[in-house]
């Protein structure tokens, strides 16, 4: 039977296992794919721990697959889908987990694999990198202007950096120390995370910020909403809507379609943009790719790689 990691209730890293679990069947608008690639992202650790999306309802059902973004082959298409067949190399946004040989896709929010584009580099998109574009094309900062990033340095950080820097942005980015050499190799003025990084801000941006586009929440972003001119352009990923509102700014607009993912593919084919997968690790040990994100300490990407069997 097909392998798949999943969580087995709400809690720690101790609900996780890699079990067997029945071949998924494709429903109507939903494509199967035999997973090469999964991407690993903190809202996969978040979910395990109960944590919903906005506008997410219903109950879970356990064992419930972890991963929400793969890259693989299609193996069987369902009722109603359109331009797509077995034997596409697709990538896109899980139904129900990812972190599996077998998964379904939803064919809406799935794209065509470029040929150029591994499958390890096509599975780190539809999370990441797209979050990172809805951000950037929400914030619409000119060419010229200083967008600064809380929470730089990891997955959709990377990207927001590397995507806003094609686009002619001047990027400040906070980030461990530890991180400052590869933000400073993307292009972004570092600076390092801590209790001074406020201060840290106004000295690299004098004259303040043009956007916010925070990953981390809490006190960092009601730190960095005085940071900016206008609170319009402050936008997160890390806090709920509400606490974001409060201070005059957004949540990021997901736009959830397959136009983003073909966009972001093609800044990859491009080099615009590096996934930077840095860590990978088999089906085997999810738990230990899992760890690394979940440790806050990753640096870009981490992916499990997987072989389909036959």
């Amino acid at each position: 039977m097909p392998k798949a990691y999943v969580f087995t209730r709400y809690g720690g890293p101790e609900t996780e296992a890699l079990v067997d679990l029945d071949r998924p069947r494709p429903g109507p608008g939903e494509v199967l794919v035999a997973v090469r690639a999964a991407g690993v992202n903190p809202v996969d650790w978040k979910q395990r721990t109960g944590y919903r999306r906005p506008g997410e309802s219903g109950e879970r059902a356990f064992p419930a697959v972890l991963g929400n973004e793969v890259a693989g082959v299609v193996e069987e298409t369902g009722e109603a889908v359109t331009g797509f067949a077995p034997g596409d190399e697709v990538f896109g946004t899980a139904v129900a987990g990812g972190y599996a040989e077998y998964a379904l896709l939803a064919a809406g929010i799935t794209a065509h694999k470029p040929a150029p584009l591994s499958f390890a580099d096509a599975a780190t998109l539809p999370v990441a990198a797209a979050t990172a574009y809805d951000g950037v094309r929400q914030l619409a900062l000119p060419a010229g202007a200083t967008l600064l990033v809380t929470g730089a340095g990891g997955g959709v950080g990377v990207a927001v950096v590397q995507i806003a820097r094609a686009g002619g942005v001047r990027v400040v980015g906070v980030a461990s120390e530890g991180k400052k050499d590869f933000l400073e190799s993307l292009g972004a003025v570092h600076v390092p995370s801590g209790p001074d990084w406020v201060e840290g801000v106004r000295l690299a941006a004098p004259k303040g910020v043009d956007g916010v586009y925070d990953l981390v929440g809490g006190e960092v972003l009601h730190e960095a909403a005085g940071l900016v001119r206008d609170r319009s352009r402050l936008i997160t990923a890390g806090a709920p809507a509400e606490e974001v509102e409060r201070l005059g700014g957004a949540r990021v607009a997901r736009a959830r379609d397959a136009a983003v993912l073909r966009a972001v593919a093609d800044l990859v084919v491009g080099g615009d943009l590096d996934p930077h997968v840095t860590l990978t690790f088999p089906l085997e040990r999810a738990g230990e790719a899992l760890r690394e994100v979940e440790s806050g300490h990753a640096r870009g990407k981490v992916v499990l790689e997987i072989g389909a069997r036959a």
